[in-house]
């Protein structure tokens, strides 16, 4: 499956949320990598530069020096618009 960079993000951050991982409650970037680099081409690292990418625009939130991230609270509607856009 061909998925661009924005169906990435919002596959990632749906992945995110049916797991309920808002705020303090966080899933370790390594097992993300490993669900969605079977779906995409390049890996890992593309998933990785995402998560790097959404980890700077604010929508998720790192812990535990960057080894688990979970979803910014603070930005439940964007979050859950960005989603509905792309893979509706």
């Amino acid at each position: 499956m061909d998925l661009s960079d924005e169906e990435l993000k919002a596959d990632l951050m749906y992945k995110l949320m049916r797991r309920g991982c808002w705020g303090g409650s966080y899933i370790p970037v390594d097992s993300l990598v490993k669900w969605l680099s079977k779906k995409v081409k390049k890996d890992g690292k593309r998933v990785r530069d995402a998560i790097r990418q959404l980890v700077n625009e604010g929508f998720l939130i790192s812990h535990k020096k960057g080894k688990t991230i979970s979803l910014n609270s603070a930005r439940s509607g964007e979050i859950k618009r960005f989603i509905t856009r792309y893979l509706s």
